[in-house]
C-alpha cells in the first residue's frame, strides 16, 4: 500500500493505491498542529498503518514558519566586515511607487551576527586564514548567557572553497552538539553573496521546526505500527527520504504545489498532454506552472516573504485566490479578493466555524456554481445563507445584487489567475495558447474556463478527483537531488572538454549522497548551465540533453544559449559577442514503480437535473452530472456543471465536454 498525504492551508489530502485501487479522503487542516491533520487523513481514509510500504509527504510547514516568524532563534557567522549583508541586500524596490516601502525583513537579528576574521578568494584561494584559537575565542565569547536553537555560517566566497565552513561547523558541534548548524557549502554553491546568505539562514531558521515536526509525525507513526519507506516532497518536483530533511529542511518550502505539478502531468500524460500549463486552485492560493514536453520549468530561485531563496524550485507562480481567499473593499473603494485568506480556520462562512467576511466559496455558494448537498460528496455540511449573509455588505456598497457582488468578486480571482499564468508563459517567452490547462485543487475546475478563455487557450484536461491530485502526485514522484555549482567557463573551444568533466564530476557527489541515503536504484540525470554574454549582469537558463552533451561543441552551445537568450529577451547574438557559463545544475533522479492513473468507477449518464447559475450578469439553467455518471467518450455540450466527491467542473455555454479513457475530463471550446 502506497499513501501520499498533502497538508494544505485549508484541507488535508490523501490518495493511498492498495494493489491498484484507489482510496481517497479529505479532512480539514489542524494548522497549529498540522501533523495532525495527516493523521486525521489516515484515520478518515481507515488505512491499517502496519500495511503501509510507503508513506509521502507534503506540507505548509517550512513555509509558515517563515511567513509567520515562528522559526528558530538564529546565530549567523559571517566573513568580518560582512556583518550588513542580510541589511543591506540589493538596491532593487519591488514597489517602486510604494512611499513607505521598506525592505523585507531578514530572520536574523543584527545583534545575533558575529564576524569571523578570515577570507576565501573567488576562484577559491586563501587569502586570508582562519585562526583556531581566535575562533575558539570568539564563539565562546559571543554564546556566552545567548541562547540559540540554529546556527548559520555563510563566509565570503564560500561556494569556491567550503574549508573554513567545515572547520567552524567542527568547532560548533564540539561545544554545542545539540545545536543545528547549516553551512552555506550545503545549502548553495552558487555565488552571489546576498542571495546565498539569505538562503542560508532561513535553511537554519526552519531546520529546528521541521526535524521537531517530522520526529512528532514519525513518533505518532511508529506508535501506531507504521514500518515502511517515509519521504518528503520537496520543491524541484522530487521527493526525499525523511532523514535527508535533517540536513536542508528549505528543499521543502514548496512540496505541496509541486506535487500537484507533478500529478497533473502524470495523468494528463496519459491522454497525450505534454505540453500544459497547471492551475491549483485551493482553500488559500492558486498556483500555477508551465510544463513543456513532459518537462516542468525549474527556476534556480524563490522568495518567501521577500526574502530570495536560492536552491532549484519548480517555477510556480503564486497568487493568493483560493477558495477561501477574502473578498474586501481598499481604500480607494475598489473590490479586491484576496491575498488575505479564511483558511482552515475558521474558514469560509458557508462552514459555519465562526468565519464572517465574504470569501470564494461564499461566492460560488451564492451564484450556484457549488451545491450545497453536493459539497464534498454530501459529507460535509455548509450553509449557504450564511454566505449571503456576509456578502449583503459587500453587495450594498457597489450597489449590486447578492449574484451580481459574488459573480464580480470570482471574475477578479479569475484575472488574479490569469496574471499569475502569464507569468511563467509570456514572460518566460511562451505563447499560452500552446498549451493545454490542466486544472485541479478544490476550486480549479471551477474558474479553468473563464481563465482559459481570457488567455486564449482552448483546450482543458480536468483530472479525476481533482480535489486530491497533489497526494496523487506525491506517490508519483521520484527521488530527486539537484547538484549546482558557480564555476565561470568563457565559451571557446575548449568549454566542452571542461563542461562535460565538471557535470561528470557533479554526477559522482550525486550517485554518493543516494548511496548514503540507501537508494541504489540506476540514475538518470539531466543537465542545465547558466550563461550570459559576457558584461551581463544576469544569466539565462540553458537545458541540454543527453544527445547535446555527446556531441558538444561550441557551435551548439552558442546556439543553445543563443535559443534560449532570443526566447527570453527577443534577441540573440550575431556571433560577435563573447559568452560565458556561469553555474551548472545537474539533476540526478531515481525512477521510482509506476503508479496506475487515478480513474472513477463507470456509471450511466446522469439524467436530466438542473442547477440555476448566476454566470455573467445572468442566470441559466445547467445540465447537472455526476462524474461517475458521465459515460466515457460521449461529448455534452455546455452549460454544464460536473460534481464529483472532491471538486465541481463547471462547463459554461459555447464549451463541450467529453470524459475520455482515462477518466480525464477533456474540455474545448465549441467541441460540439
Amino acid at each position: 500500500m502506497r499513501v501520499g498525504v498533502e497538508v494544505g492551508g485549508t484541507f488535508t489530502d490523501l490518495v493511498a493505491i492498495d494493489n491498484g485501487k484507489v482510496v481517497i479522503a479529505k479532512v480539514p487542516s489542524t494548522p497549529a498542529e498540522p501533523d495532525r491533520g495527516a493523521l486525521d487523513a489516515i484515520n478518515a481514509a481507515a488505512l491499517p498503518y502496519d500495511q503501509i510500504t510507503d508513506l509521502v509527504h507534503g506540507s505548509t510547514v517550512a513555509t509558515n514558519a517563515i511567513l509567520e516568524r515562528k522559526g528558530a532563534r538564529v546565530a549567523f557567522l559571517v566573513t568580518k566586515g560582512f556583518r550588513d549583508i542580510l541589511f543591506l541586500q540589493r538596491h532593487n524596490r519591488t514597489r517602486i511607487y510604494d512611499l513607505f516601502y521598506k525592505k523585507p525583513e531578514p530572520v536574523v537579528r543584527r545583534r545575533d551576527i558575529l564576524e569571523i576574521p578570515e577570507r576565501i578568494g573567488p576562484k577559491g584561494e586563501v587569502i586570508s586564514a582562519l585562526d583556531d584559537d581566535a575562533l575558539s575565542a570568539a564563539i565562546d565569547e559571543f554564546f556566552a548567557g545567548e541562547t540559540y536553537s540554529a546556527v548559520a555560517v555563510c563566509f565570503l566566497n564560500g561556494y569556491a572553497n567550503p574549508e573554513h565552513e567545515r572547520r567552524v561547523a567542527k568547532v560548533l558541534a564540539g561545544k554545542f552538539p545539540s545545536l543545528s548548524v547549516t553551512c552555506s557549502a550545503d545549502v548553495t554553491r552558487e555565488f552571489r553573496e546576498y542571495e546565498r546568505a539569505s538562503t542560508t539562514t532561513l535553511a537554519a531558521y526552519v531546520q529546528p521546526v521541521i526535524d521537531g515536526y517530522l520526529k512528532r509525525l514519525e513518533s505518532n507513526l511508529t506508535n501506531q505500527s507504521f514500518a515502511g519507506r517515509f519521504s518528503i516532497m520537496q520543491s524541484n518536483g522530487g521527493r526525499i527520504p525523511a532523514e535527508a530533511m535533517g540536513r536542508n529542511a528549505i528543499t521543502s518550502l514548496f512540496s505541496g504545489p509541486a506535487a500537484g505539478v507533478i500529478g497533473a502531468l502524470r495523468q494528463a500524460e496519459q491522454s497525450g498532454y505534454r505540453n500544459i500549463i497547471t492551475l491549483d486552485m485551493g482553500g488559500t492560493s492558486t498556483d500555477v506552472c508551465l510544463i513543456e514536453d513532459g518537462k516542468p520549468a525549474l527556476s534556480s530561485e524563490t522568495e518567501v516573504d521577500g526574502l530570495p531563496i536560492r536552491t532549484p524550485v519548480l517555477d510556480i507562480a503564486t497568487v493568493g485566490a483560493g477558495g477561501g481567499s477574502i473578498c474586501w473593499i481598499d481604500d480607494g473603494q475598489m473590490p479586491r479578493v484576496g491575498p488575505e485568506s479564511a483558511g482552515a480556520d475558521p474558514g469560509p462562512a458557508c462552514y459555519g466555524r465562526g468565519g464572517d467576511r465574504p470569501t470564494v466559496t461564499d461566492a460560488h455558494m451564492i451564484r450556484g456554481t457549488i451545491r450545497a448537498s453536493a459539497f464534498l460528496g454530501g459529507r460535509m455540511d455548509v450553509d449557504s445563507e450564511a454566505s449571503r449573509d456576509v456578502f449583503a455588505d459587500f453587495a450594498q456598497q457597489f450597489d449590486q445584487s447578492l449574484e451580481q457582488a459574488a459573480d464580480s468578486a470570482i471574475r477578479i480571482a479569475d484575472s488574479n489567475i490569469v496574471r499569475a499564468i502569464q507569468l511563467v508563459s509570456t514572460e518566460r517567452g511562451r505563447d499560452p495558447r500552446d498549451y493545454a490547462l490542466v486544472p485541479f485543487g478544490g476550486a480549479g475546475p471551477l474558474h479553468a474556463v473563464r481563465v482559459a478563455e481570457e488567455l486564449g487557450i482552448d483546450t482543458i484536461v480536468v483530472p479525476p478527483n481533482a480535489g486530491v491530485l497533489s497526494a496523487y502526485g506525491l506517490l508519483t514522484s521520484d527521488y530527486v537531488r539537484y547538484e549546482t555549482r558557480t564555476n565561470k567557463v568563457p565559451v571557446d573551444d575548449d568549454a566542452p572538454g571542461k563542461l562535460k568533466k565538471i557535470f561528470a564530476n557533479m554526477a559522482d557527489v550525486a550517485e554518493q549522497g543516494f548511496r548514503d541515503l540507501n537508494i541504489d536504484t540506476p540514475l538518470e540525470f539531466s543537465y542545465a548551465l547558466e550563461m550570459r554574454f559576457v558584461g551581463q549582469a544576469f544569466e539565462v537558463a540553458v537545458d541540454l540533453s543527453n544527445e547535446d552533451l555527446a556531441e558538444l561543441d561550441k557551435i551548439l552551445l552558442m546556439k543553445r544559449f543563443n535559443d534560449a537568450h532570443h526566447r527570453v529577451f527577443s534577441f540573440g547574438d550575431a556571433g560577435l559577442s563573447q559568452a560565458e557559463i556561469v553555474s551548472f545544475r545537474l539533476g540526478a533522479s531515481a525512477p521510482q514503480p509506476q503508479i496506475p492513473p487515478l480513474t472513477f468507477a463507470g456509471g450511466e449518464d446522469g439524467g436530466a437535473n438542473e442547477a440555476a447559475v448566476f454566470d455573467q450578469g445572468k442566470w441559466l439553467g445547467h445540465r447537472l452530472l455526476t462524474r461517475s455518471g458521465f459515460k466515457v467518450d460521449r461529448v455534452i455540450d455546455g452549460p454544464l456543471l460536473i460534481e464529483d466527491e472532491n471538486a465541481t467542473v463547471f462547463v459554461p455555454l459555447g464549451w463541450g465536454a467529453c470524459r475520455d479513457s482515462f477518466d480525464n475530463i477533456v474540455i474545448e471550446k465549441g467541441r460540439a
